[in-house]
């Protein structure tokens, strides 16, 4: 143990480190899901601000030096299992499963020392006040580059879903055209920022589909891919049910209502698919269906069954992922237009339907679906 001190104190003392972030929980009731630790300037004062990252919200603390390092020994040997530092000499991995047997790993550095300002702007992947062709010409941006105010949400969420992708992307393949289909792409403001991203951000070959329903929104979308010259982005009028295809390394489906979303994920799994990002909203099939005389007296409530039976479908969907080989988590996202939902399903291939994790995640699929006794699409399908 006291080599994994040492090492942590030497990180908060010398003067280096641009993050810290713990992961990979010890256990389910561990309360928050990750926390990092960066260096900020306060009153021109070098502090430690510890992150804490919880379901449905974020908090701050500021520590000194001292309490930095214990708050970092603590969180390894209580809460999580993982550590990645980045310095200004090294990145750093430390797997600590057993604490008094942490692995620690190097490699060369990666990052830079970014500003210590503790109220600094937000560092957005698309930033404000640098022109982008795709958001010009849908017109969150002025010509200038300068975001519309009234389209400020937007471009949060465009934002926040490029963080999201630019966490997936070293799970993607590489050395070939990537393939990736948006179902339900509608106006597809996130469809272009995911091109736009891989394409002209990452250099990466793409071949990406928009899928959607709407014969004049499919009409609009292929003429602003046409100005822009994004040759790898088509867009195709169908419905999700229907959609053939055989093989896709990302699946994105952010405006599938009800059981479309469904039919998304099971084509997705049926084609081996690496990356799954899905929003589901109008999860309506399991109202009818769920039955359950402990809980009956909660159901006579409309509102509070619909809730339920909304986190029940989602919780489903995430059971089945799991047991299909996915590592699969619930995040928050910006609400969609159309919704006030703002769960994301990030499911990503690691595994394979016969392990004992997928076996796991079955049998707890089974057993919910039995205390509600529902019968959701995901299965029939």
């Amino acid at each position: 143990m006291n080599q994994l001190e040492e090492r942590l104190a030497d990180l908060f003392s010398g003067g280096e480190l641009i993050r810290m972030i713990f992961s990979s929980k010890r256990k389910k009731s561990v309360e928050y899901n990750k926390v990092s630790i960066r260096p900020v300037e306060i009153s021109g004062q070098v502090l430690f601000q510890a992150e804490y990252t919880f379901d449905k919200k974020v908090t701050h603390e500021n520590l000194s030096c001292q309490a930095a390092s214990a708050l970092a020994l603590q969180l390894i040997k209580e809460d999580f299992k993982q550590i990645n530092a980045f310095t200004l000499a090294e990145d750093i991995q430390i797997l600590a499963s057993k604490p008094e047997k942490a692995r620690i790993t190097t490699k060369p550095a990666t990052k830079g020392m970014p500003s210590l300002e503790h109220n600094k702007t937000k560092n957005y992947i698309i930033a404000d006040g640098v022109p982008c062709d795709f958001l010009i010409r849908l017109g969150v941006m002025e010509e200038s580059g300068k975001v519309i105010q009234k389209h400020y949400s937007k471009f949060r969420q465009i934002n926040r879903y490029l963080e999201i992708v630019e966490d997936v992307f070293p799970y993607l393949p590489t050395g070939r055209v990537l393939k990736i289909i948006d179902f339900g792409c509608g106006k597809a403001y996130l469809t272009f920022a995911l091109y736009y991203y891989l394409r002209i951000r990452k250099n990466r070959d793409v071949q990406i589909i928009g899928l959607d329903l709407k014969k004049d929104v499919i009409r609009f979308c292929r003429k602003i891919a046409e100005d822009l010259h994004y040759d790898g982005l088509k867009f195709l009028m169908g419905d999700i049910a229907d959609y053939r295809s055989d093989q896709a390394d990302m699946v994105v489906t952010l405006h599938a209502c009800d059981t479309a979303t469904d039919y998304a994920l099971i084509n997705a799994v049926s084609w081996n698919t690496k990356v799954i990002l899905s929003v589901p909203c109008c999860q309506h099939e399991l109202f009818s269906q769920i039955e359950n005389d402990l809980h009956q007296p909660m159901l006579k409530y409309g509102i509070l069954k619909d809730r339920l039976t909304e986190y029940l479908t989602d919780g489903l969907r995430g059971l089945k992922l799991e047991a299909a080989g996915y590592e699969v988590a619930m995040i928050e996202f910006t609400s969609l237009e159309h919704t006030a939902r703002n769960i994301m399903i990030k499911a990503i291939k690691t595994g394979s339907p016969g392990s004992a994790r997928a076996a796991k995640a079955q049998a707890e699929y089974e057993a919910l679906r039995d205390f509600y006794q529902v019968e959701p699409t995901i299965e029939r399908l």
